[in-house]
């Protein structure tokens, strides 16, 4: 059914933020929910069907109530906020979006863009080792990396280390140039890129110097006991059953562990078998660790991506396994 509702907004400066210049938040509203919206003044008038309607209304009384409380919004907060919406139409973006995380060396502020972000953010605070498993771009590992500066920043950490393992995926590591060190950086540099768009790369390279921050792979936890830090385990698909265990024996007193991963993408060799499967099986019922789930609804990259995940996934389907996603 077919339904037109209007909306007033009592501030006119604060509309016009809303609105997006030339009315473009407006217009990328009208295309996310398939409705029609005509602006006039500080008030817009929204045509469409009932639950489209009623879907954009909540996103924009939503998305001005965050404006009146000083969150700059961004042309993607829109996509976000409708898809948590339309999703889960009771939640409160303000609980979910005024979550600040951490504020960049260029004031930027990282908070949760979904539901399960947030509980991932919860579950990270609220618990000692928590896994995080889902496919590409859903923020897991962003998230985890700036949960670690935020603790360390608010000293209750005294170190950050981020692991991961050294898996080839198609290329051989003795053909690479150069030591060992030049070998797997490649590995380790999407981390190192995270930190420096959260510290910028002169503190992230002081504090990697000095030794607060650590990043290295998986092979050199061997035989350590990691005291008050905060560890980050990437890509812990491609750990052997052998490889999970011993860095989760690793975590010392005052230490909290994150685990992120995804079983689409295991790159072991032969008939290995991922430590995270076999960790997300023996281990879900262990007070203190907690286990994150995310979907293709929770991508925070280009809106292609999402597509591209379902496009692999019904292929998947089809051949009965799991998706592979890059």
């Amino acid at each position: 059914m077919e339904i037109t509702r209007d909306l007033d907004f009592a501030d006119n400066a604060n509309a016009q933020i809303l609105f997006g210049d030339l009315n473009r938040n407006l217009q990328a509203v009208e295309q996310s929910a398939g409705v029609s919206i005509h602006a006039r003044g500080n008030s817009v008038q929204v045509s469409g069907r009932s639950h489209a309607v009623e879907l954009a209304i909540s996103v924009l009384e939503q998305l001005y109530g965050l404006i009146d409380r000083g969150y700059p919004i961004f042309t993607q907060d829109i996509a976000f906020g409708l898809r948590i919406l339309e999703s889960a139409p009771g939640t409160s973006l303000e609980e979910i979006f005024l979550d600040k995380v951490y504020i960049t060396s260029r004031n930027r502020v990282i908070s949760p863009k979904s539901v399960n972000q947030k509980n991932y953010i919860e579950a990270i605070r609220n618990n000692d080792i928590v896994f995080g498993i889902g496919p590409a771009g859903t923020g897991k590992t962003y998230l985890a990396v700036a949960m670690a500066v935020s603790a360390l920043a608010s000293e209750q950490v005294r170190s950050i280390i981020l692991t991961r393992p050294a898996v080839e995926a198609g290329e051989k590591l003795g053909f690479l140039p150069g030591d060992m060190a030049q070998k797997v950086d490649p590995y380790l540099r999407p981390l190192t890129d995270a930190l420096s768009d959260m510290l910028g790369q002169e503190r992230t390279r002081e504090l990697i110097e000095r030794g607060v921050i650590e990043i290295a792979p998986l092979a050199f936890m061997r035989g350590r006991t990691l005291n008050n830090a905060f560890v980050l385990l990437d890509e812990a698909q491609n750990t052997t059953r052998e490889q999970m265990k011993m860095f989760l024996t690793r975590i010392g007193f005052d230490s909290r562990a994150v685990v992120t991963g995804d079983v689409t993408q295991i790159d072991l060799p032969g008939n290995s078998h991922s430590g995270l499967i076999e960790a997300q099986r023996i281990l879900k019922n262990i007070r203190g660790i907690r286990f994150c789930t995310f979907s293709r609804s929770d991508v925070v990259r280009h809106p292609l991506v999402q597509e591209i995940i379902r496009a692999y996934e019904k292929q998947a389907a089809r051949r009965g396994r799991p998706a592979a996603m890059k």
